[in-house]
């Protein structure tokens, strides 16, 4: 199965979260399938923390539906 890279991932989430102020993307093993995502946006103001999440796992539905992404660990927080 391919593998995806955390800049591809990083991209996609850029354009889901136009406005993130932080946005981080960590391949944690090195073998392109377990991820670390931080991500900060004023779009997750007044979010509680299990609709950020979803909106991450909508952004990348795709690469986690085929499996390229077998892993995905998320930290989120609004600006305000």
């Amino acid at each position: 199965m391919a593998r995806v890279q955390a800049e591809a991932i990083r991209e996609v989430l850029a354009q889901a979260f136009p406005d993130a102020v932080e946005l981080d993307v960590l391949d944690r093993t090195g073998g392109g399938d377990h991820f670390l995502v931080t991500l900060t946006t004023p779009e997750f103001d007044r979010l509680p923390l299990i609709d950020q999440h979803r909106r991450v796992n909508e952004a990348l539905a795709e690469p986690l539906a085929d499996g390229r992404i077998h892993e995905l660990r998320i930290r989120t927080k609004g600006t305000a």
